[in-house]
């Protein structure tokens, strides 16, 4: 998968870290950024994921760069 092309992300996936958490499931793709899914969240929020964290797509898990504590930490909270 090249580097930039994110179209194999699809709704329903899992989200993991480098260290194989799970961070979260993906809504869907919005420009540049991943929208997880609230009932998947600790809080019950839509957070955003940068799509520049995603190392590869395997199957119907999408896996980061980066462990799951640090991918927490760059969520974005939905408006």
């Amino acid at each position: 998968m090249a580097e930039h092309d994110h179209s194999a992300i699809k709704e329903d996936m899992n989200v993991v870290g480098a260290d194989g958490v799970h961070i979260g499931t993906v809504d869907h793709l919005e420009g540049e950024r991943i929208k997880l899914t609230k009932a998947d969240s600790g809080d019950g929020k839509h957070h955003y994921l940068p799509a520049g964290l995603v190392a590869a797509v395997e199957g119907d898990t999408v896996r980061l760069s980066a462990n799951a504590a640090n991918a927490v930490d760059l969520f974005e909270e939905a408006e």
